[in-house]
């Protein structure tokens, strides 16, 4: 009891939930603009800080690009942004960072995504 009174006393006297809130609000802006200018991105998608990216062969089919997702989880852990994958076809990129992110941590990592698929 003692350990999650703890906790919750960080993430009141941190502001945790806002943060989540307001970091999510501008990272996920960031990459909506993504996927009005990448072909491969079908959706963005997600709340707070947990956010999926659909990777797609083309926006008209929505046919799953697990292979394009593969490449991209290689190219930005090169860039120094570890995330994940899944999905049923595992073209979703995973990206669930710690409740402490800034928008200067978004921006990095929406840049090294955007980064990564304009290599593909």
């Amino acid at each position: 009891m003692a350990a999650v009174g703890a906790v919750l006393d960080v993430l009141e006297k941190e502001k945790l939930a806002e943060n989540t809130h307001e970091v999510g609000t501008h990272f996920i802006a960031k990459l909506k603009k993504l996927e009005s200018k990448n072909p491969h991105v079908g959706e963005v998608r997600g709340m707070g800080l947990m956010v999926g990216i659909e990777l797609v062969k083309d926006k008209k089919s929505q046919e799953p690009a697990s292979d394009i997702a593969v490449k991209v989880l290689d190219k930005t852990k090169d860039k120094g942004l570890l995330i994940g994958k899944g999905g049923l076809s595992g073209n979703i990129l995973r990206i669930k960072p710690p409740l402490c992110w800034t928008k200067k941590d978004a921006d990095f990592a929406a840049d090294a995504i955007e980064e990564s698929l304009s290599e593909i």
